[in-house]
């Protein structure tokens, strides 16, 4: 019997060959350091003067760069170093000013031809191209409390307007709402109204010697709820904010139930990015409260750019930076820097109601920082880090409302044109729905990224030059032709995580170094058998076809577990345990593939054929 391989199983050995060579041809041409300029806004075209304005800003810096082009509204500058490429952000956007957006990018160097059949590089991870990793948590106790205050609001509210008389209505431990009625039966017609209009709530009625007690705490469904939202809307926040500090190709994800990661290639400045994302800063319009108002019903607050002076606001809430549409810097008429605020349709309604019958009184803008630091105290003799939390309220401005408010007005009371800035991207960005802490932080310059790639390649190829000479001396002439469909193997791993878009990092390159030594095991087995079936005196062709079907099922089991091993570790791990996943699910596919059906192919190419073979060299 000869070993052939039918004319079709033939030409989809090459077919598939020749498309792994081609998609993984990218990867020999390493992406530009670029900085990319677009428009901040729909109404910000960028053309060819824009492009002459940050050629000439670079020219007068004195910065290198190449190959700048425009297109589809886009502006690309291409530069040698990651120190110019820093560098170059900040002048552009120093020099083109708030309406266009600088932002680090990687420009592609593929030939057109590659990229037309949309063939591209492997993304390299954070730790191969530098950048910062941030760990963030959400404050999911704080989610809660938000929206109880929110709902407060418009409890007491809607009873004052259907005139039922009440006190308290403020937080009780954290937890659950506390109104107080003098009788029971106000407290029953207050019940009712509140069961009719919030399904959300358990209530509970009880009387305190004279006073009626009505409590509303939040179901467990309401309140895993909030804490979904509360995850979902900082996710989208996050990605604005990142967005505004002009980052290409940023990596924010949920990790948990609790936890935000958030990567920034190529981002070395971490005070600015932790400062723009870390900061929960958030606005609440109140009125000043009456002289005459009860305690209960009114708050003291002092001024941010002067704590000794204070003023005292309503407890009421007319609107939050969660109604805020849209916010931008400027000056008012006294070159004092402001921001001019847009709010939602919502968030108009409200304003422009409550201000329409509270002209000549004033308005309060509330600033509201949320911050935290980790203390050590003694714990029964040991030290014991805690992070303390704490939530900050100043007044930023207090004006006279002189005619009904709308949808656009105006915050004053700024120190400077940096806060103002800060404040209208946080604004513009959206309102983080809950805190968030910083439970972990990491950066990692482009000099360690660009060494960890040196150090994974080289990694790669002592693995596969060990592995090749073991194959040889072992193997000799079939030690070869294994040898060459490990390079296929490689090849396919490479050029199937280019095409999927797959980021490669440096636990991937591990997985990659680990592929190139399992590669072989499938062959190993293979060969084995075939020594076997010659031992027991099987012609060297019946012997070559034995081996490879016989240790067919022996090379699938081992394959499946592993498989189902790195299908559980992408399932649960996160971060580098998955790009390791990731690179072993696919390095198992392609060295099955090449040992079964490469590596028979080269055999049946080589010795498959001849009749005349009566030994082989294995």
């Amino acid at each position: 019997m000869l070993n052939k391989y039918p004319l079709w199983k033939n030409l989809l050995v090459a077919i598939v060959v020749l498309l792994g060579f081609v998609y993984a041809l990218p990867n020999l041409f390493p992406d530009d350091y670029a900085v990319q300029v677009a428009g901040s806004s729909a109404s910000a075209t960028v053309d060819e003067q824009v492009l002459e304005r940050a050629e000439n800003a670079l020219s007068d810096a004195g910065i290198d760069y190449r190959n700048p082009e425009v297109g589809d509204d886009v502006a690309l500058l291409r530069f040698d170093t990651s120190e110019a490429q820093l560098s170059a952000r900040s002048t552009l956007q120093e020099t083109l000013g708030e309406e266009y957006v600088a932002a680090l990018s990687l420009a592609p160097t593929t030939p057109e031809w590659l990229r037309a059949i949309g063939a591209m590089p492997m993304n390299l991870g954070l730790d191969l191209r530098g950048g910062v990793h941030f760990l963030m948590e959400v404050d999911m106790e704080a989610a809660v409390e938000r929206r109880l205050e929110v709902y407060a609001s418009e409890m007491k509210r809607k009873l004052r307007e259907e005139r039922v008389r009440y006190r308290g209505g403020d937080l009780d431990d954290g937890q659950r709402l506390r109104f107080v009625f003098p009788d029971e039966e106000t407290r029953d017609e207050a019940h009712s109204m509140v069961r009719s209009e919030y399904d959300q709530f358990r209530l509970e009625r009880d009387s305190d010697g004279e006073d009626y007690l009505l409590y509303l705490e939040l179901s467990d469904q309401s309140v895993a709820e909030i804490q979904d939202y509360a995850l979902n809307q900082n996710l989208t926040t996050l990605r604005n904010r990142v967005n505004e500090l002009g980052v290409a190709e940023p990596l924010i994800q949920q990790q948990g139930e609790e936890r935000i990661v958030v990567q920034l290639p190529g981002v070395q400045d971490t005070a600015e990015a932790k400062r723009v994302l870390g900061s929960t800063a958030n606005l609440e319009f109140r009125l000043e409260a009456k002289s005459d108002a009860p305690s209960s019903r009114k708050e003291s607050f002092p001024f941010r750019n002067n704590p000794e002076r204070t003023a005292e606001l309503e407890r009421d809430v007319i609107i939050t930076g969660d109604n805020v549409a849209d916010a931008q810097q400027s000056f008012d008429e006294n070159g004092q820097p402001q921001v001019n605020i847009t709010l939602d349709g919502p968030g108009g309604r409200m304003m422009r109601d409550t201000t329409r019958d509270a002209i000549q009184r004033q308005l309060g803008v509330l600033f509201i920082e949320h911050s935290s630091e980790e203390v050590e105290r003694q714990v029964d003799g040991e030290t014991v880090t805690e992070r303390v939390r704490e939530t900050e309220r100043s007044i930023i401005s207090l004006a006279t409302i002189r005619s009904t408010l709308g949808s656009n007005f105006r915050v004053t009371g700024l120190e400077s044109v940096g806060e103002a800035s800060e404040l209208a991207l946080l604004l513009r960005a959206g309102a983080l729905a809950a805190p968030m802490y910083f439970v972990e932080e990491r950066t990692i310059g482009p000099s360690l990224g660009q060494e960890n790639i040196e150090s994974g390649i080289n990694s790669v190829i002592l693995g596969f030059i060990l592995v090749a000479l073991m194959m040889l001396a072992i193997y000799k002439l079939f030690g070869l032709l294994a040898n060459l469909a490990l390079v296929v193997n490689l090849t396919l791993l490479v050029s199937i995580m280019s095409a999927l878009g797959a980021t490669l990092t440096l636990p991937g390159i591990a997985g990659i170094v680990l592929t190139v030594g399992m590669a072989v095991d499938a062959n190993v087995l293979i060969f084995e058998r075939i020594k076997e079936e010659l031992r027991e005196g099987l012609p060297v062709q019946s012997a070559i076809n034995a081996g490879y079907s016989r240790a067919f099922v022996s090379i699938f089991d081992a394959n499946v577990t592993t498989f189902l091993v790195a299908a559980i570790l992408f399932a649960v791990g996160t971060g580098p345990v998955k790009g390791f996943a990731v690179t072993l699910l696919i390095g198992i596919l392609t060295s099955m593939f090449t040992a079964l059906m490469v590596s028979r192919a080269i055999v049946n190419a080589t010795v498959g054929g001849r009749r005349d073979i009566n030994a082989l060299s294995i």
